[in-house]
């Protein structure tokens, strides 16, 4: 039986093979290219991380937000890159200027507060303790259920004749109700917590998106009415479409 990782692995290989030259051009681009930020030559930001990870396409669409010209750089979790930046080879990892960050929250948060552009986390420390609440709130109890226990066991936790063993999806399934509940009410403003979009959203988005390919999930969207016309919507903006793996 395959392991999620080597099914991880054989789909990275396939995309690079094929995306080769489009990926080189790119990054040479990028890699010549130097801006400036307040008066201090800089280096182009890298955002290193596998495409298909929620948490990679948070902080790519964060950057994209702010209007950051960045270069993309695909890398599996535990490659011998990711290890080098993060302590347990997880992704997304971070580099500019010398800096090296990992987590997502933090590489979102340096991102929003060393580039110029619309801020993603409002300046006032109430308003800001309410978007970082609830992007927490995905960030552990969203992910936990939705990717990690839901979209992963449906991806990679399947038996020798390919059929999905659906133990642990079951056990997930059964936490919709609650988790997809609290959602709606969350984004009944037209935002996730607020009624702009900040990095709040930048986190439930991709989230709903992997939700949204499998049956229960994309069901548990449908019958939340906030939340389904929060997806429809936000699923048209530019930072959205251009970061879909």
């Amino acid at each position: 039986m395959r392991t999620w990782m080597q099914h991880l692995l054989r789909d990275y290989k396939s995309n690079m093979t094929k995306n080769n030259c489009l990926l080189s051009i790119d990054m040479l681009q990028k890699r010549s290219a130097l801006k400036r930020y307040k008066g201090i030559i800089t280096m182009p930001l890298e955002i290193i991380g596998h495409p298909r990870s929620n948490f990679v396409r948070t902080v790519r669409m964060v950057a994209h937000e702010k209007g950051v010209a960045y270069e993309h750089i695909p890398e599996m979790p535990h490659s011998d890159v990711i290890k080098s930046l993060h302590p347990m080879g997880q992704i997304p990892a971070m580099r500019h200027n010398g800096l090296e960050l990992f987590e997502s929250m933090a590489i979102a948060r340096y991102i929003d507060t060393v580039y110029e552009g619309p801020k993603m986390v409002p300046s006032d420390p109430a308003e800001a303790g309410k978007i970082i609440q609830w992007a927490s709130f995905a960030q552990t109890t969203v992910d936990r259920l939705v990717i990690r226990q839901y979209v992963v066991q449906h991806m990679f936790n399947k038996d020798e004749k390919g059929n999905v063993i659906r133990d642990e999806i079951e056990k997930a399934i059964r936490g919709f109700p609650k988790v997809f509940g609290i959602l709606n009410n969350a984004v009944s403003s037209g935002c996730y917590g607020s009624d702009a979009f900040t990095i709040a959203d930048c986190f439930l988005l991709p989230m709903l998106n992997s939700a949204q390919r499998y049956p229960e999930g994309k069901e548990a969207i449908k019958n939340s009415e906030n939340l389904k016309k929060y997806f429809d919507t936000h699923s048209e903006r530019p930072s959205y479409t251009a970061t879909a793996p």
